[in-house]
């Protein structure tokens, strides 16, 4: 395989996956490729799959045609969920080579190197994920801004809508010692923020000797890194100890939490398994806005979930309505193989979950613009990125409002002070610099 020299990657789905992707492809970056865009006719694609909807195997699947149409002759490897969900279901699909699981992608390399040809038939390797049980330690750069820091991998909850316990695992993780290391790494570069991200970051430790909590204050040490921000944390396991300190003690943790709802009814959130009744979620989101009013809080919401009635749907809304709320990330129930909740039968029409999602969208965008419009007039830092767009560059405050600002490439990738203005017609905030 001497000769492959070009290799391009594609990541599908969340934060996690592009940590893992900018590690691996540091891998091959350390054995000699050069990484390309996808469009530049590459001798190797690699293509990391997620499995939370039937979207995204679909991408997968026309990213795959995508490639054989650009170089019929490159090698396809697909890792990530979907190929530890259905190795053998992507081994069928014209032009793949081979497909990984979860305890054999971080060998890529290893595998590429044995392929000597195109192959007729797919090379599966994958084993049960009850042997996966490494952690492998990872973060993106080179992508954006921000840097995505994997503290923690796969899941022991079992919600009943969800394959990422079956696709990662055991939930697992480094020790906080070495996880300050994979963070000093990312200090030595030009990152200035940092996203802790895993699938179920709040079980850091699983009740162990070290916990989630004890892993945000030895980071929030870490010299070389401005701003830290936590992806997505279960409200049950967002104590009110971790919100204290992030907001009134941290030096370099943002006032933003990301805390999924699912729903706000506490019949569907029992059958969907969640550990949690909505009043505790009430009263997070009560502890985060008295602790500081300007927080950022946003919701994950699952609609059209087996047996939701439009009562239990309009509890959903009228709960949200009265949160004090920033956004939404609105998730259209799809069924997945394997999963409990596709054993409840009763199944919401497709229609009616397509409407109550758009109902959904419409709420968060009021919710946002509400938002935006208490921080109109406040004095922020605005960490400004690298793209430009038609003249304009963005940047995101501290308490996540996005800035759009005239493009200057010297303000890449560095803070301002700034005003917070008015909010532009594509909901985007405007800005002077102070």
């Amino acid at each position: 395989m001497n000769q492959y020299k070009k290799v391009a990657f594609y990541t599908l789905g969340c934060k996690l996956n592009f940590s893992e992707t900018s590690t691996i492809s540091r891998l091959f970056d350390d054995a000699g490729f050069a990484k390309v865009d996808f469009e530049e006719t590459p001798d190797i694609y690699i293509i990391n799959t997620c499995s939370v909807t039937e979207n995204a195997d679909k991408k997968c699947r026309q990213l795959v045609k995508r490639a054989m149409k650009i170089n019929p002759e490159a090698f396809v490897a697909i890792i990530g969920c979907y190929a530890q969900l259905k190795p053998e279901e992507i081994g069928k699909i014209p032009g793949v080579d081979i497909v990984l699981g979860a305890n054999e992608k971080f060998n890529l390399i290893e595998h590429i190197a044995a392929l000597e040809a195109k192959q007729e038939q797919a090379i599966l390797s994958y084993t049960s994920i009850k042997e996966t049980t490494e952690f492998i330690p990872s973060f993106s750069y080179g992508d954006r801004t921000r840097s995505f820091l994997k503290v923690q991998d796969g899941c022991d909850y079992f919600c009943t809508f969800c394959t990422i316990p079956l696709a990662r695992g055991k939930s697992r993780n480094a020790s906080i010692f070495e996880t300050i290391l994979e963070a000093e790494k990312i200090a030595k570069t030009d990152i200035k923020e940092v996203v802790l991200t895993g699938v179920n970051i709040g079980d850091f430790g699983q009740g162990g000797n070290e916990n989630f909590f004890q892993l945000v204050k030895a980071l929030d040490q870490v010299k070389g890194i401005d701003r830290f921000r936590i992806s997505s944390i279960e409200p049950n396991l967002l104590s009110n100890e971790i919100i204290s300190f992030c907001l009134n003690d941290a030096q370099r943790f943002v006032p933003h939490f990301h805390v999924p709802l699912q729903s706000g009814n506490d019949r569907l959130l029992k059958a969907m398994r969640r550990k949690y009744e909505r009043s505790l979620y009430a009263e997070r989101v009560s502890s985060i806005k008295s602790l500081r009013a300007d927080a950022c809080i946003g919701v994950d919401v699952i609609v059209g979930f087996p047996g939701e009635t439009d009562e239990e749907f309009m509890d959903t809304i009228d709960f949200l309505k009265d949160l004090d709320i920033s956004y939404l990330h609105v998730f259209t129930y799809s069924e997945r193989a394997n999963t409990t909740a596709i054993k409840l039968g009763d199944p919401v029409p497709m229609a009616v979950r397509r409407e109550r999602s758009k109902m959904l969208h419409i709420l968060s965008d009021k919710k946002k613009r509400a938002f935006y419009e208490q921080n109109i007039g406040t004095e922020r830092s605005v960490l400004f990125e690298h793209e430009e767009d038609q003249g304009v560059m963005y940047g995101f405050t501290e308490n996540y409002v996005k800035v759009k600002y005239p493009y200057d490439p010297d303000m890449a990738n560095t803070f301002r002070k700034v005003k917070l203005t008015e909010i532009d017609r594509d909901g985007i905030m405007k800005c002077v610099f102070m």
